[in-house]
């Protein structure tokens, strides 16, 4: 099987350094047509990574900053009334782009966070009974502050299950941030950033994702899995049915980035720190930790 985005993710790396299984987590989970949740303290790179993913998609990008006072009429648009036509026209918010920037999404009201999640769930919105189509290709990057910081509304366990995959950037290694402060601008550099693979070829992608082969055994695996979690004590809850979808589209998502057709069970387990972990964990473990028990405890058949 071809890899095309190779190249993508090459360029990548050149713009977010020292972090590429972020970088190859983030591709798995728009591949898998899912949406992303980065967990970080500000300045380690959410935005940049979200604006080089856009850039190398030829993706229509918008960034919506959460705040304390924003509306859901701010994020999806109203219909606002024209006197010369007498009568309400639909005004498109910035959720219409292909690509959504939800910068701080826990700054927000549960009413503004609601607005989004319900977007990204049923790809449309509606408005004053009228159903409106989001664009298609369609991925939101939201980032959220951690818990302890002022000024946070968390997520809770309903909507973070919206997100198939958590990931953290966390601090460069050394030689990564000498090679950011001694470079250019992150930003000058995105600017000059060329189109990898554009929305068309983007689609044909995800569809080709979906015929990566699953065998039995490999589904054994995985349902082993997640009834681990729904019987673990030290889980408050285990993954649900749609955690379990989440799970099995990701891990072939990460199967076609390494130019396979076929699931393994390394894929699975590749991918289920960032799925699992924010489904699973308690406020103080990171996703690692959280299903270290699941990798040490669940045999592959």
């Amino acid at each position: 099987m071809q890899n095309p985005i190779a190249p993508l993710l090459d360029s990548a790396n050149r713009i977010i350094l020292g972090k590429q299984h972020q970088i190859r987590l983030a591709l798995c989970c728009l591949l898998a047509r899912g949406h992303l949740l980065i967990e970080d303290i500000p300045g380690v790179g959410k935005t940049t990574l979200a604006h080089t993913l856009a850039k190398l998609l030829g993706l229509n990008y918008q960034r919506i900053q959460f705040t304390s006072d924003i509306l859901p009429s701010d994020i999806i648009g109203a219909s606002i009334f024209d006197p010369e036509d007498r009568s309400f026209k639909f005004h498109p918010g910035p959720i219409f782009n292909q690509m959504i920037l939800a910068d701080e999404i826990n700054r927000s009201t549960p009413k503004a966070q609601s607005a989004l999640l319900e977007a990204m769930e049923e790809q449309q919105v509606t408005v004053e009974g009228k159903t409106y189509r989001l664009p298609s290709p369609f991925f939101v990057i939201a980032t959220q502050n951690p818990a302890h910081q002022i000024g946070t509304f968390p997520l809770p366990e309903s909507q973070l299950d919206r997100f198939l995959m958590r990931i953290e950037l966390g601090y460069p290694d050394r030689n990564a941030e000498r090679e950011l402060l001694s470079g250019q601008s992150r930003y000058h550099l995105i600017e000059n950033l060329k189109t990898e693979l554009p929305p068309e070829p983007l689609k044909n992608i995800q569809q080709q994702v979906n015929t990566v082969h699953v065998s039995s055994a490999l589904l054994d695996y995985m349902q082993n899995i997640i009834t681990f979690t729904r019987e673990f004590p030290d889980y408050p809850c285990g993954l649900s049915p749609r955690a379990g979808l989440s799970l099995l589209n990701a891990a072939k998502a990460w199967a076609f980035m390494d130019s396979r057709d076929a699931v393994l069970p390394e894929d699975v387990q590749a991918v289920l720190p960032a799925v699992a972990g924010h489904r699973l964990r308690s406020a103080s473990q990171d996703s690692a930790a959280v299903v270290a028990p699941i990798l040490e405890r669940v045999n592959v058949l």
